[in-house]
């Protein structure tokens, strides 16, 4: 099962990596940014939790530990807060750099590219208002002709299909004969009492998780 999810990401990289080369001369990622890691939900399925804790069990002790600590502190407060949707800062950033690059979710994989969105129109990423992605052709909330054709370009930019629902539909699990499972925030898999999360030598490690 795990191995057939990989062949789907190895396919899904390749079309996101093409995507994101369409669309250079708008694009500001980088390393250490990580604003997209920051308040938010994080939704990931079975299968990618468990392929990002295969990731998590290949780091540091030391990288664990602190990741662990971010997870506490967030399960803590994540038990005193009332509202519906609960956000937070992804555990697995350490030092403002994704510590599971390789293994990190589908909606961290596609976030920063401008999403086809209900009725055809146009969503840029949240990290556009903050000077960032696509932040270069905007007039407020709309996309500037001028601004897009003063950096030689005639087209409009392109939006994508690349929604958590769409890239996690069930025909890309026939297609690549595997199953998602079950989709919730990332936190709630690791507040689940039945989640196997801690192997052995981490919980000689850390005490009282």
């Amino acid at each position: 099962m795990l191995k057939n999810y990989i062949t789907y990401l190895k396919f899904i990289n390749a079309k996101l990596t093409r995507f994101f080369e369409k669309q250079k001369p708008y694009i500001f990622c980088k390393k250490g940014c990580g604003l997209c890691c920051k308040n938010a939900q994080f939704p990931y399925s079975k299968i990618e939790f468990d392929y990002l804790m295969n990731g998590f069990y290949k780091l540091d002790l030391d990288i664990q530990k602190r990741i662990f600590g971010n997870i506490k502190n967030i399960i803590v407060a994540k038990d005193s807060y009332k509202d519906e949707k609960f956000k937070y800062d992804c555990p697995f950033l350490i030092d403002n750099v994704c510590s599971v690059y390789e293994y990190r979710g589908i909606v961290c994989r596609a976030f920063g590219l401008m999403n086809i969105g209900e009725g055809g129109g146009k969503e840029v990423p949240f990290c556009c208002f903050k000077g960032l992605n696509y932040s270069n052709i905007m007039d407020g909330i709309n996309i500037s002709a001028p601004k897009y054709r003063s950096l030689g370009i005639s087209e409009p930019p392109l939006a994508f299909n690349v929604s958590y629902d769409f890239l996690t539909d069930s025909a890309f699990e026939k297609l690549f004969d595997f199953k998602f499972g079950d989709k919730k925030p990332m936190i709630e898999w690791f507040s689940m009492q039945n989640q196997a999360i801690v192997n052995k030598d981490i919980k000689r490690e850390i005490q009282n998780f």
